[in-house]
């Protein structure tokens, strides 16, 4: 008779709206920065599993894109297509929404919620900002109406509040099963995608509003020389002239402070010097031509295992 513990292993999806916080949540479940963050809707573009292994259990968190029901391009039905696909993937949902706000992209996401039926957990994610916290109740008897939640829990991903007693019901809630990865896996994606998102999350928070959502990232070198030295090439791409001027900024001033940050979180991800190297370069139209995108690494298909 063996006298292996059993282990538990589970996906769980996080979902919701755009900027409601859904990688912030990961980023402080894992407990170090896996996926990118700002201020900005639909930043995180691709789903990205962050892999959190606690002694017999592990959980895999899935990151999905924020559901809404605007699909002006390409783009945006992919990332629709990929979050909606993850519901019917995982063992778990944390339905995430901003406390104090119900919005129509909110009940686009219960919809599909309610479609896979799948056990969902919601967090009403930024309840620090709300002072009077009687203010939430009508706000939680309403969600407690809407679907068999399993648990509501009203906290902050950012403030890290509640988000251990989050991490706590996931660990009693995932099913008996052997891990998928190794145990010292953090993630399932490459270091050449991570170096891209740092790269794009970078030009996202020096954009501001001067820039929609028309650029993306590929990283055309990685490699370790014999000193140790990491070489990153990255390629920015962008749909017009207008929009390549205004990343590269006055005298190439933007695109270098770009570089500088870039390259420091790097640094730190990848405990090693990094020599980073940025180009921009115009393809038209790529955000509304799902063969371009495809070629860039956008695909809703992509099973999570």
């Amino acid at each position: 008779m063996s006298n292996k513990p059993d282990t538990f292993c589970g996906f769980v999806a996080f979902i919701g709206r755009p900027n409601v916080g859904k990688s912030t949540l990961l980023n402080a479940l894992l407990g170090h920065k896996l996926s990118i963050t700002s201020r900005k809707p639909q930043t995180t573009r691709h789903r990205i599993l962050g892999i959190d292994t606690v002694e017999q259990a592990q959980m895999i968190y899935v990151d999905t894109p924020g559901i809404h029901k605007k699909e002006p391009r390409a783009i945006n039905r992919l990332m629709n297509r990929a979050a909606s696909s993850s519901i019917n993937e995982v063992d778990l949902v944390v339905f995430l929404i901003e406390a104090g706000k119900w919005t129509e992209d909110d009940e686009l996401t219960l919809e599909k919620i309610k479609i896979a039926a799948k056990p969902t957990i919601i967090f009403v994610n930024k309840a620090d900002t709300i002072k009077d916290k009687s203010a939430l109740l009508p706000q939680l008897q309403f969600l407690a109406g809407q679907y068999d939640f399993k648990h509501v829990i009203p906290g902050s991903a950012l403030k890290n509040s509640q988000v251990d007693e989050l991490k706590n019901i996931l660990l009693k809630s995932i099913p008996k099963g052997d891990f998928v990865f190794p145990e010292d896996y953090y993630t399932d994606r490459t270091e050449r995608f991570l170096a891209a998102e740092i790269i794009r999350e970078k030009l996202i928070r020096q954009l501001g509003d001067e820039l929609p959502y028309s650029i993306t990232v590929q990283i055309e070198q990685f490699k370790t020389d014999e000193k140790g030295l990491l070489h990153i090439n990255g390629l920015i791409l962008v749909e017009r002239s207008s929009q390549k001027s205004i990343v590269i900024g006055k005298g190439g001033q933007r695109l270098k402070k770009v570089g500088t940050e870039a390259r420091l979180d790097m640094k730190k991800l990848f405990d090693s010097k990094v020599f980073l190297e940025l180009w921009v370069k115009v393809k038209d139209g790529w955000a509304d031509d799902e063969r371009a995108l495809r070629s860039l690494g956008f695909d809703e298909h992509s099973n999570l295992t």
